[in-house]
Parts: C-alpha cells; sequence; structure tokens
C-alpha cells in the first residue's frame, strides 16, 4: 500500500520530498526525476533550491504539456518548467525534456516514451492530482495500460487551470500527457496534495476502488508510493490515524 504522510503544511511536504530527490541524487548524480507543474510541486522546488545541492547532471522530464500555445507562452510548461525548477535549480536544460517539445506532434508520444527509456526510465517522479483525480493530464476515464498521447481536457479540468491564464476560454482544449502506464513505470511516486478541494480525490486515489474513474488509483498498482498531504486533504481518508502511527513508527534508516 502506499505510504501515507499527514504533514501541516506545504513547507513541511516540500522538505519531506527534497530529502528523497537528494538522497537518490547522493546516489547517483545524474538521477532521472519526473517533473510536475502547477502550484502543488512549488515546495519541493523552493525546498531543494534552499538546500543549494548540485543537481547540475539530473535529468528531467514534465510530465504533461498543452497543446497549441505559441512558442514562448509564459504558461506553457516548458516556460513554468524552466522558471520553476530548472533556473531556480541549476538545472542543466538541455537535460529536461518536455513532451511535445521533441518533434512533431503527430509523433511526439512516441518520441517522449523513448527518450524515457533510452534514459533508463524515471528514478522519482513527482505528482499533483486534480480535483477530478487526474494525475499528469490522464483525465477519468484514462487506461491504466495508457502511454504519452495527446488527450483532450475536460472542461473542469480547464476551469481549475483557468487561474493561470486571463480566462478558461484561453486555457487549451489539448494536452500532450504521459499516460497512466508511463507514470507507473517510474521507481517511486511521490503525489503531494493539499487543501480540502482535493480530500475526494486523494480518499478516492488512496483507499477507493481501481477504477479508470479514479485515474489517481492507479498508484495502488504501484510498489513504493509516497502521499504527502495536510490535514486538510487527508480529511476524507478512513483509515487517517493508522497512517499517522505507522509514520510515527516507521524505523529512520528506511527513508521516504
Amino acid at each position: 500500500m502506499a505510504e501515507i504522510v499527514i504533514v501541516k503544511d506545504t513547507a513541511e511536504a516540500g522538505e519531506l520530498a527534497a530529502d528523497a530527490i537528494l538522497a537518490l541524487v547522493a546516489r547517483r548524480a545524474d538521477a532521472v526525476l519526473g517533473l510536475a507543474t502547477g502550484s502543488t510541486p512549488l515546495g519541493v522546488w523552493r525546498a531543494l533550491a534552499g538546500r543549494r545541492a548540485d543537481l547540475s547532471r539530473a535529468r528531467g522530464f514534465a510530465l504533461d504539456e498543452y497543446v497549441g500555445l505559441p512558442d514562448g507562452h509564459p504558461e506553457s510548461y516548458r516556460a513554468v518548467i524552466t522558471r520553476e525548477v530548472v533556473e531556480p535549480l541549476g538545472l542543466d536544460e538541455s537535460l529536461v525534456a518536455v513532451p511535445g517539445h521533441l518533434g512533431p506532434i503527430e509523433t511526439a508520444g512516441e518520441d517522449y516514451e523513448l527518450a524515457i527509456r533510452a534514459a533508463g526510465g524515471v528514478d522519482l517522479q513527482v505528482l499533483g492530482i486534480g480535483t477530478d483525480g487526474h494525475i499528469g493530464f490522464n483525465e477519468p476515464g484514462s487506461s491504466f495500460e495508457s502511454l504519452t498521447r495527446v488527450k483532450t481536457l475536460t472542461q473542469q479540468t480547464r476551469r481549475d487551470n483557468a487561474r493561470f491564464f486571463a480566462s478558461v476560454d484561453e486555457v487549451p482544449v489539448n494536452c500532450i500527457t504521459q499516460g497512466l502506464g508511463t507514470i507507473r513505470r517510474a521507481r517511486h511516486l511521490v503525489l503531494l496534495a493539499f487543501g480540502e478541494g482535493k480530500a475526494a480525490a486523494i480518499a478516492a486515489a488512496v483507499e477507493g476502488p481501481v477504477t479508470a474513474s479514479a485515474p489517481g488509483s492507479a498508484i495502488q498498482l504501484h510498489s513504493h508510493v509516497t502521499v504527502i498531504v495536510d490535514e486538510a486533504a487527508a480529511s476524507g481518508l478512513a483509515n487517517v490515524d493508522y497512517y499517522r502511527y505507522a509514520w510515527a513508527n516507521k524505523p529512520e534508516w528506511e527513508g521516504l
């Protein structure tokens, strides 16, 4: 089962995730990181920047990207990754890939899968979760075996992401995303969620049935998953007392 860690705030969550990433990079300087965008992982990037670690050899693969935004658009995930991850952490931008930027969009999914495999696979994948349960841009109904591909965003996801644009009408309808099958190949999944608005999605992902209707429930099929949530996001969990007990009694040498 996934390890559930309940923290007081995003800063504490960021420090925990940063611990796991830095332990990985200490073992392997050219580790492959799966990079999520949006507001959820910002605490992780801030924590890593504060550690001033040498991440110059680390490689990265972004989870997803909008389709149809012009080159250089500030809300393209290529721009967001550069602004929020690459530059603050001192990553080598040439070692960080974003889907849809490796060639023609018609073959972008296959190209991305080949690039991930050529890198040896993702060692640690940072994830957020949408209010409808999506991870990456895998909306409800996505196959658990799906690979990187172009998809259509739901209206709910477009409304949720409208805060980054002038209006919901400017949010692209299409995207390219790592599939649930792609995500599940990563060796360690670190899923973060904060706020009451994510409580139902977290409960479905962690304790609900494994179903395409809740894409986040795919994490139940993975052998190494860490779910880091605040009190509000944990409020829908039935077994919260056990999760607290297990975390408090976990051997220190195990790490995340």
